[in-house]
């Protein structure tokens, strides 16, 4: 090959070196506008000590609930200096997963099930992860720096982080806000050696408006910007393995997989565009999902109907134990039947989880008959208080 055709070659195939900070932030908001994303913003890579304040008394009031890893990685979560100490700049990557329907709306079909918005297709982690891979692997080469990208899995404030960018503030709802984006959108980071010009931090708009706050199904904000995860339905559909509660059972309503009250009343939200990623938007089957389908899964069709969607990782246990308390909460005579089948579970939970549910379907004869039948033969106590509650 010719010496000028060689040299040619090799400058498409190569990267250019940007070493200039404005040139490289321009090029930078190029890719992510490419890869997707509806804004950047960009901090030094330090926190100040109120995220990990806050952090710390939301741990000791054991507001985190079974969220033990919380507590292990507090530490590290106080500052991305701290996790990485090399870390100079923070870039906040903001994509909307807003959708074209009326979330409080689906409230109201008690036979149906609710997912929450962000969940309606795949795992937004692989999605977005996926996406700033690619941006680090050009800023890596484009920049001589080292990059590290993170999508919601490491001890990582990105909501503090995002606050301090600009990106956002972080509503009453403990979620961040954005007056572009409203509160439907997902955050992605990447910690760079590399220096940039930094953004102006984002003020708070929200107000005197509690909205977010008044509108929680069991009050699980102590205080404006606070959370306590015990009370949260996300956490409780998500998160907590055992028994749901009997005091947040009728506030679940049709709830089979986080909530969304306290973002969709966020009146910021006017401001929200729909997603343009196409895995990002809603599958129809999962909109409304029948609770008596629902309930027919075993297993196997479980994994193979919620295949690459966040859904999975809460696995089949929990998952018909959540449907079963929306079933209870359906008034629905018809889903007694497919609520009976799991008085055969092999889970002490699902047993007890459809003991309540046929609890609240049948007449209290009905149910009185069908307790003097399968209370003899039951061994395990919490399905027996069950049984036997008033």
């Amino acid at each position: 090959m010719p010496i000028i055709s060689l040299a040619l070659h090799l400058r498409r195939i190569m990267p250019t070196l940007i070493s200039d900070p404005q040139d490289l932030r321009k090029a930078l908001l190029t890719k992510a506008h490419g890869e997707g994303f509806s804004e950047i913003a960009i901090t030094d890579a330090h926190l100040g000590a109120d995220a990990g304040n806050r952090l710390e008394t939301s741990i000791a009031n054991g507001w985190n609930g079974t969220m033990g890893w919380l507590a292990e990685t507090a530490a590290r979560r106080r500052s991305p200096d701290v996790m990485w100490g090399e870390a100079q700049t923070a870039i906040l990557f903001a994509m909307s997963y807003a959708q074209d329907l009326d979330p409080m709306a689906r409230l109201l079909q008690k036979s149906e099930g609710v997912i929450s918005v962000y969940a309606l297709n795949r795992d937004y982690h692989e999605v977005i992860k996926g996406k700033l891979k690619r941006i680090a692997q050009w800023f890596a080469t484009t920049s001589k720096h080292q990059v590290k990208v993170f999508v919601d899995t490491a001890p990582l404030m990105e909501k503090p982080l995002g606050e301090k960018a600009g990106l956002g503030w972080q509503g009453k709802h403990t979620n961040l806000v954005s007056r572009q984006l409203g509160s439907w959108f997902f955050i992605g980071t990447m910690l760079t050696t590399c220096r940039l010009e930094v953004d102006d931090p984002e003020t708070d708009h929200c107000g005197t408006c509690t909205a977010c706050l008044d509108i929680c199904p069991t009050q699980a904000f102590p205080a404006p910007r606070m959370l306590d995860a015990r009370k949260c339905i996300s956490y409780l559909t998500i998160e907590h393995h055992g028994m749901i509660d009997v005091a947040f059972r009728k506030a679940m309503g049709n709830r089979i997989f986080g909530c969304d009250d306290c973002l969709a009343v966020c009146p910021w939200n006017k401001f929200a565009s729909a997603a343009q990623e196409i895995k990002l938007k809603a599958r129809a089957d999962l909109v409304a999902p029948s609770l008596a389908a629902l309930l027919q899964l075993d297993e196997a069709q479980f994994r193979k109907m919620f295949s690459g969607s966040p859904v999975k990782r809460i696995g089949h246990h929990r998952f018909i134990r959540n449907c079963l308390v929306a079933a209870g909460n359906s008034n629905d005579s018809s889903l007694v039947a497919p609520v009976t089948t799991h008085l055969n579970s092999a889970s002490d939970v699902i047993r007890a989880t459809a003991v309540w549910a046929l609890r609240e379907l049948l007449p209290p004869g009905a149910f009185d008959i069908l307790r003097q039948a399968a209370l003899p033969g039951e061994t395990a106590e919490t399905v027996r208080q069950e049984w036997q509650a008033p």
